[in-house]
């Protein structure tokens, strides 16, 4: 059983940066980044969520290790094969219809609490930007902390 305690009013602190993406199935590790962010908010308690824009970026939580970084590559290659037929790409001819799939599978935001301005993450759980796209590019991570 909880017990209600009295809190101080909400304050939120938005930051955005941005990864270079070599190529398709790029998998970076943000999480110094994302636990930097929430340390610079001067927020204590709270969560903080981590978004990447784009119709083919996607952020998860992982093991960043080299075995689950293959393993990771070759289930998503086995549940949205790219060469695959993708009606995206008989629609705008750009061949990465099999990257949006992905990207909406994983999803484009993770929110994860904080307490005493440290992300609660687990031992082996890293935050990691993913790039589904067939290109290299850049992409834009925003991160939002609320909290107290």
């Amino acid at each position: 059983m909880s017990k209600e305690q009295e809190t101080a009013p909400a304050s939120i602190y938005s930051s955005q940066l941005e990864f270079a993406m070599e190529q398709e199935l790029d998998i970076r590790d943000i999480t110094a980044e994302f636990a930097a962010a929430i340390k610079d908010s001067g927020l204590k308690d709270g969560i903080a969520t981590v978004f990447v824009p784009g119709a083919t970026g996607a952020v998860t939580c992982l093991e960043y290790e080299p075995g689950v970084i293959a393993d990771f590559q070759a289930a998503v290659e086995r549940i949205a094969p790219r060469d695959m037929h993708y009606q995206h790409n008989i629609n705008l001819s750009d061949g990465n219809g099999h990257g949006h799939v992905r990207a909406g599978l994983l999803g484009p935001s993770l929110s994860v609490p904080f307490a005493g301005g440290e992300p609660l993450l687990g031992v082996w759980q890293q935050v990691v930007l993913v790039n589904f796209d067939n290109r290299s590019r850049s992409r834009r991570v925003v991160i939002q902390a609320v909290g107290a």
